[in-house]
């Protein structure tokens, strides 16, 4: 999920260079949400990961 991320961020940087700004912030805001579901999963595996049966 953070490689789609990533590939999302430089699909904007480059959109924006080149001038395409409804593109670049359409890819912005993917790249965010999926940024933020990446970090709320990657928060709840270390928590249950630490929890011992």
């Amino acid at each position: 999920m953070l490689y789609y991320t990533i590939v999302f961020l430089i699909v904007a940087l480059v959109a924006g260079v080149l001038g395409f700004t409804g593109l670049a912030g359409t890819a912005a805001w993917i790249a965010h949400t999926l940024f933020v579901i990446f970090l709320i999963l990657f928060v709840v595996s270390l928590i249950t990961g630490r929890r011992s049966v």
